[in-house]
């Protein structure tokens, strides 16, 4: 199987929110199925998964920034890609935290714009409330052991 390397992103507002988007794909190879996702995609070839994270930053939200502190998670799963490929996604999390909630879809790809239907900024509460399907499972244990969010139980 090969390993896909992604930089994921964990934006957090002055509120402490997490921001996420919602997939809903239609006529892919995870077509009718949709699930909440942090921000972030795949390694470019050369590229560190800071740069990556600092790239896709930017063209998933329109936000730039010169660096990114060190990841504080990492993560290996294995997940079917739109494409059909079976992968075992290599994945850092990095957090960033905003002032501004406004967002940017100018840079986006067209399957992007295409699946990637909403976003919404959750709070710990909101997060281990919902009955929806949300990437990283374990998202809320991950921000508090960062120290993002407080201890939400």
């Amino acid at each position: 199987m090969r390993e896909r390397e992604a930089a994921r992103l964990l934006l957090i507002s002055p509120a402490e929110e997490v921001l996420l988007f919602r997939f809903h794909h239609t006529d892919d190879a995870l077509a009718g199925t949709g699930h909440w996702a942090t921000p972030g995609g795949g390694l470019e070839p050369g590229e560190t998964f800071h740069e990556a994270a600092i790239r896709e930053l930017y063209e998933e939200t329109g936000i730039r920034v010169g660096a990114v502190a060190e990841p504080v998670a990492h993560r290996r799963v294995s997940l079917t890609l739109p494409s059909g490929e079976a992968v075992l996604a290599v994945e850092q999390y990095f957090v960033l935290h905003v002032e501004d909630k406004a967002l940017s879809r100018s840079h986006w790809t067209s399957h992007e714009q295409k699946v990637m239907t909403d976003h919404y900024w959750w709070s710990a509460q909101e997060l281990i409330a919902t009955k929806e399907t949300v990437w990283p499972e374990n998202l809320v244990q991950l921000l508090t052991d960062a120290g993002v969010f407080r201890s939400p139980v």
